[in-house]
């Protein structure tokens, strides 16, 4: 009997592991088959609640995990891109875009999981098209996956004889509210409800769970896959905790509503099982795909009661900076050009003030290695990749209305400047990644090194900000202090090359330091390139 239960365990965890491992391929290949602009779908297409309901199903699809697609809309909610109420709709269509796993696993192609997976490795190892490996992802992932769920279902079986198990599966079927735990607790431990869910799809085909049982351990999956989430949002700001708090109290009311309304929902998914004579796996797809989908519908005009309770339920002030664009209203494209323009520079000049906050948070990084400061340089980065493409799309709607000779000049600085501004952004996320480098690779650099960057920096620094301060007031004394400035950095830069030359000679600093050391000298010269290009559209200089 030990070996029995050796056994059960070891193909059980094996092919729980296989199939999580299937979920993650597939899900990888689909998303690279996306072109990987998830975060940007979210960030986007969520303008109202109903439109994040579809994005947070579409992402879900291709992501095919509805936890990583809440912690992916905590993060946004956390850096200001979203909003509370945008966000319970991406995390309703998350519950509903997880479904589609479950109806995968109900087409029940088990028996074909090997070929599928060699057929998988095949376009993944002897093909070398970046599109044919997508689809070789895909196909071996749906392969392991379904392998997986046969050990794990396989390993099952023989629990069927045990009569603690009988006892237990009867328990749940007389009381649903053990089966809501079961199903909650199994989600919690495996991390993914999708799992679970293939759980319960492999039980119920063998036979070792009726539907009285089955259900409420279905509706505790989705309690279960809550977890994450939450964890994601520990330490995160008020409205990121908001959001994880919703993920709950959305799951948790419709658990509620569903373990009411039990006895009629049963009798619903038999008849569909039934009438449309499902496999047992297929039953459990459309049992989980009219649930989240009825949950989603009953809960969605009370989106703002829900933002509410999450409210309560987490007090306190968010002090998280907005950064979509502010000013740009097309109403004045077509009214008043130049107003029009006026807005473009204040946001332009916005989107600067933003580069120079993640300068000086990747300074402090630089020189703390805490982790918040890189966070918040990451996040800076976002906003000014954002804002670039917002401010940019702007001022080609503005190009085709009339403007004057000096507008039209203003308009070819402005839209100059947002390049600098969007390079100067990808600069300091080049310096905080060579410093991730050195931290993972236990990498030293010389304490007078470091002072030396940290004096670039605050030149650096200075440099943009005048250069900025220079837009802002058409300042052209400004604008020549920042050229010469410039020659300063480069001068630094020259000065610091040749005093880690010395340090590589005699043996003070180590290779893999001088590259980290170089590149950062490298990057912070090339944020100062992009300041006197600024400057230099000030002065009307080519």
């Amino acid at each position: 009997m030990e070996l029995n239960v050796q056994q059960i365990i070891f193909e059980f965890i094996g092919g729980l592991g296989i199939f999580l491992y299937g979920i993650k391929t597939m899900g990888e290949g689909l998303q690279r088959s996306a072109g990987d602009r998830l975060r940007d779908i979210l960030d986007r297409f969520t303008t109202n609640p109903f439109m994040g309901v579809l994005a947070g199903i579409l992402v879900t699809v291709l992501i095919q995990s509805s936890t990583a697609t809440t912690v992916i809309t905590v993060g946004l909610v956390s850096a200001g891109f979203m909003t509370l109420r945008q966000a319970i709709g991406v995390i309703m269509g998350a519950n509903i875009g997880t479904t589609f796993t479950a109806f995968i696993i109900g087409l029940n192609v088990g028996e074909y999981a090997l070929p599928m997976i060699a057929v998988g490795v095949v376009l993944l190892i002897f093909v070398k098209n970046a599109k044919v490996n997508n689809i070789g992802s895909i196909v071996f992932g749906l392969g392991a996956l379904f392998f997986g769920l046969g050990l794990m279902t396989g390993a099952m079986k023989p629990l069927s004889g045990l009569q603690s198990f009988h006892d237990l599966t009867l328990s749940m079927s007389d009381n649903p509210i053990l089966g809501l735990v079961v199903g909650t607790v199994l989600t919690v431990v495996v991390q993914s409800s999708t799992a679970t869910i293939g759980i319960l799809q492999g039980l119920y085909a063998g036979g070792l769970v009726d539907l009285n049982a089955a259900l409420p351990i279905l509706f505790g999956d989705n309690v279960g896959t809550t977890i994450t989430a939450v964890l994601a949002a520990i330490g995160a700001s008020v409205a990121a905790k908001r959001a994880a708090a919703v993920h709950v109290v959305f799951n948790v009311i419709g658990a509620t509503i569903f373990l009411i309304l039990l006895k009629p929902f049963t009798f619903v998914i038999s008849y569909l099982e039934q009438s449309l004579a499902l496999n047992p796996e297929m039953t459990v797809a459309f049992a989980h795909g009219i649930y989240n989908v009825s949950n989603t519908i009953i809960q969605f005009p009370f989106i703002a009661v829900l933002a509410w309770i999450v409210t309560k339920l987490v007090p306190g002030e968010d002090s998280i900076k907005d950064y979509k664009a502010k000013h740009l209203d097309p109403m004045f494209i077509q009214q008043s050009p130049s107003i029009a323009l006026g807005q473009a520079k204040e946001e332009v000049l916005r989107m600067g003030q933003f580069a120079l906050d993640g300068l000086e948070d990747t300074n402090k990084f630089l020189k703390t290695g805490d982790q918040k400061y890189s966070e918040n340089a990451y996040q800076l980065e976002d906003a000014i990749n954002g804002l670039d493409r917002n401010i940019t799309e702007y001022l080609i709607s503005l190009s085709r209305s009339s403007l004057s000779n000096h507008e039209s000049e203003e308009h070819t600085v402005l839209m100059d400047t947002i390049r600098d501004i969007e390079r100067i952004g990808d600069h300091f996320e080049n310096i905080i990644e060579l410093m991730d480098y050195k931290k993972a690779n236990k990498v030293s650099i010389t304490e007078s090194a470091m002072d030396d960057l940290d004096e670039m920096f605050k030149l650096t620094i200075s440099t943009v900000k005048e250069a900025l301060e220079s837009l802002d007031h058409g300042d052209k004394e400004a604008a020549i202090h920042v050229v010469q400035k410039e020659e300063q950095i480069d001068k630094m830069e020259r000065k610091l090359r040749k005093q880690h030359i010395l340090r590589l000679s005699e043996g003070v600093c180590s290779g893999q330091a001088g590259i980290v050391y170089v590149d950062i000298l490298s990057n912070l010269e090339r944020i100062g390139d992009h300041a006197v290009n600024i400057a230099e559209a000030v002065l009307g200089e080519e």
